[in-house]
């Protein structure tokens, strides 16, 4: 398994002073907006379309 991805920017104030957090994996606290956010992989490749 792979090191987990680092956010570039938090999607609440736009700041890039960000750190992970204990609070949960994939959790980042966002130092300038006092935030703490999660992301988390969802999957990769095309969506399937219904017809």
């Amino acid at each position: 398994m792979s090191e987990r991805a680092v956010p570039f920017y938090c999607p609440y104030c736009g700041d890039e002073d960000l750190r992970p957090s204990e609070a949960s994996h994939g959790a980042w606290y966002c130092a300038a907006c006092l935030r703490t956010f999660s992301l988390k992989m969802i999957g990769i490749g095309v969506p399937e379309v219904t017809r």
